[in-house]
C-alpha cells in the first residue's frame, strides 16, 4: 500500500549525497579536485544530509594517478568543513580501493588509517557477495566505533527480479546475513541501474518484514528507471537513498535530489531540505563544471542507455569492451561480445557485474569471441576460478574449470576457504621495497595498494620528479582561452559576409 500520503506520522526520507564521490566518478571520470569541493563544503554541511560520500570507489586510484593529489588528504581536509555531516566511503571489502584482494595486514592498516583521517560510515561490498571478504575490514570498522553499512550487489539473471540465482530469496537471505554480521544499515547497491520500480517495491516490502536495521538504496540513472525506482522504494518504506546535486546527477550517476525533494514535499516522507540552498549549490557547480567538460561523454544524444535494459551490462564495462575491440580492429563484433558476456558469466559462476568482476568477465568474453572459447585465459580469470576472489554465486562449470586451471601456478583444485587466508602478509615486504620514499604510513599504504603508480605519485609528492602538465589542474582561465581559440578558428572557417 502507498504510504506516501499527506496524513499520518512523519517519516522523513534520509539522503546520502554522492556529489563529491560517485557523482563525478560516474559522469566526469572521477576528476573533480578537492580545491573545487572546499568552497561549498560548509554550505553542504548545513543541508541536513544523513551522510556525504566523499571517498573510496575509484577516487583513490584517480587522485594519485591522474590528479597528483594525495588521496589521504581529501577526507582530512573536508572534515574541517563538515562538522555536522558524517563522511562516508565505498570500500570494496578485501579489495579495499584496488582491484584485487589484499592481505589482512594491509586491510587492517587501511581501515584504521581511514578512520583516523575522518571516515565515519563505511559502505562495504564484495563483487561476489561473499561476505567472508568483509570479515577483516568489519572487525576494524567496529573496533574503531564507526558505522558499518553492509552492501549487497544487486544483479539479475533475468530482466526482472527472479530466476534461479538472483531472486527475492537470495536477497532476503543475504541481507539477513549482513544484519547478523552487525551491519548498522543494509544497502541494496545497484551499480548498473537495473532495479525496476515494482521489483524494488517488492524487495523493500519483504526486507522490512525480515530485518530491523535501516535499509539504504543505491542506484544509477543509467537505464532511465532510477527516479521511478526511488518513488516505489519510498512507498515501500526505504529509509535512505543516494542522490546527487543536479549538475552531477542523472546520466550514469544518481538521480537528482532537487526534483525528489519537491515530489515528496508535504507528504509523510517529506525530506525537509531548503530547496533554495540546494539551488545555490547547483549554481556554484555549474561555474566550475567547464573545467571538467572534456571528461563528459558527448558521443550520444541520449542521456540514458536504453541498451542496458536488454543486456544489463554496466556502462563502465561497455566502454572497456569497446576499447578492447577498437584495439583489435574488431569493433564490428561488439554484438557478438554482447551475446557472449552472459554465457561467459554463467560459465564462470554467475558473478555480479561490478568492479572487478565486470572487467574479468568482459575481457574473457572478448577473448572468447576473437580467439575461440578459452583459447587464451587471463590471469584474473584463473584467480577467480581458483577462488582467490571468493565463492562465486553458482559453481564454475566443471569443463571450464578444468581448462582454466590446467597448469595454474597455485594448483588445479580450487580453494574453498576464505580467500585472504591464502594471501601472505604484505606490508613489511612493501616497506622494504619502497624504502625511504615512503615517509609516512599513508605513503606506505599508497604503495601497497598501487605499487607502480603509487611509487610514481610519491616521486611527484616529494619533488623528485616534475608533475607532468597533463596531470596539473585546469583553471577557468584555461577554459576561457580554449573557448577564445575555438571561436577564432570558427571565425576563420566561417567568415561572416
Amino acid at each position: 500500500m502507498n504510504n506516501v500520503t499527506k496524513e499520518g506520522p512523519k517519516n522523513p526520507l534520509k539522503i546520502q549525497d554522492m556529489t563529491f564521490r560517485d557523482g563525478h566518478q560516474s559522469v566526469l571520470a572521477t576528476r573533480m579536485r578537492t580545491e573545487d569541493m572546499i568552497p561549498i563544503a560548509q554550505k553542504m554541511d548545513e543541508i541536513g544530509f544523513w551522510a556525504m560520500e566523499v571517498w573510496g570507489g575509484a577516487t583513490f586510484d584517480t587522485m594519485h594517478r591522474f590528479l597528483a593529489e594525495d588521496p589521504w588528504e581529501r577526507p582530512r581536509t573536508l572534515k574541517k568543513y563538515l562538522k555536522k555531516t558524517p563522511c562516508s566511503m565505498l570500500l570494496r571489502g578485501q579489495n579495499l580501493v584496488g582491484y584485487r584482494n589484499y592481505a589482512d595486514d594491509v586491510v587492517r592498516a587501511f581501515v584504521d588509517k581511514a578512520c583516523e583521517i575522518g571516515i565515519d560510515v563505511f559502505r562495504v561490498f564484495d563483487a561476489l557477495n561473499d561476505f567472508r571478504n568483509f570479515q577483516t575490514a568489519v572487525e576494524r570498522i567496529k573496533a574503531n566505533g564507526r558505522h558499518f553499512e553492509g552492501a549487497i550487489c544487486y544483479s539479475l539473471t533475468e530482466r526482472h527480479l527472479g530466476g534461479d540465482v538472483f531472486n527475492l530469496e537470495y536477497y532476503l537471505s543475504k541481507c539477513k546475513q549482513l544484519e547478523g554480521m552487525g551491519a548498522d544499515t543494509v544497502c541494496i547497491k545497484d551499480m548498473a541501474g537495473i532495479t525496476a520500480p515494482y521489483d524494488v517495491y517488492e524487495l523493500i516490502t519483504e526486507l522490512k518484514k525480515e530485518i530491523k536495521v535501516p535499509i539504504h538504496l543505491h542506484t544509477h540513472y543509467t537505464s532511465g528507471m532510477a527516479s521511478m525506482t526511488y518513488l516505489k522504494a519510498v512507498e515501500a518504506g526505504v529509509d535512505i537513498v543516494d542522490t546527487c546535486l543536479a549538475p552531477f546527477a542523472m546520466r550514469t550517476a544518481m538521480p537528482a535530489l532537487e526534483p525528489l525533494l519537491v515530489t515528496l514535499q508535504g507528504s509523510q516522507r517529506d525530506i525537509g531540505f531548503d530547496l533554495n540552498k540546494l539551488l545555490a549549490l547547483d549554481e556554484y557547480l555549474e561555474t566550475i563544471a567547464p573545467k571538467y567538460r572534456d571528461f563528459l561523454a558527448t558521443n550520444k544524444m541520449a542521456v540514458i542507455d536504453t541498451g542496458v535494459l536488454a543486456h544489463q551490462i554496466p556502462g563502465g564495462m561497455i566502454s572497456n569492451l569497446v576499447s578492447q575491440l577498437k584495439e583489435a580492429n574488431a569493433l564490428h563484433r561488439l554484438s557478438e561480445v554482447y551475446a557472449e558476456v552472459p554465457i561467459t558469466r554463467r560459465e564462470l559462476g554467475t558473478p555480479p557485474l561490478v568492479t572487478p568482476t565486470s572487467q574479468i568477465v568482459g575481457v574473457q568474453a572478448v577473448l572468447n569471441v576473437l580467439l575461440g572459447k578459452y583459447k587464451m585465459i587471463t590471469n584474473q580469470v584463473k584467480d577467480l576460478v581458483y577462488g582467490l576472489y571468493g565463492k562465486t554465486p553458482t559453481p564454475v562449470e566443471p569443463e571450464v574449470q578444468k581448462k582454466v586451471l590446467k597448469g595454474y601456478k597455485r594448483g588445479e583444485t580450487p580453494i574453498a576457504g576464505r580467500a585472504a587466508d591464502f594471501i601472505e602478509p604484505e606490508l613489511e615486504e612493501d616497506r622494504k621495497k619502497i624504502g625511504d620514499l615512503a615517509r609516512t604510513e599513508e605513503d606506505l599504504l599508497t604503495y601497497a595498494l598501487y605499487p607502480t603508480t603509487g611509487e610514481q605519485f610519491l616521486k611527484w609528492k616529494y619533488g623528485l620528479e616534475e608533475v607532468p602538465d597533463h596531470v596539473k589542474p585546469k583553471t577557468l582561465e584555461d577554459v576561457k582561452k580554449e573557448d577564445e581559440l575555438i571561436a577564432q578558428a570558427k571565425a576563420k572557417t566561417n567568415p561572416t559576409s
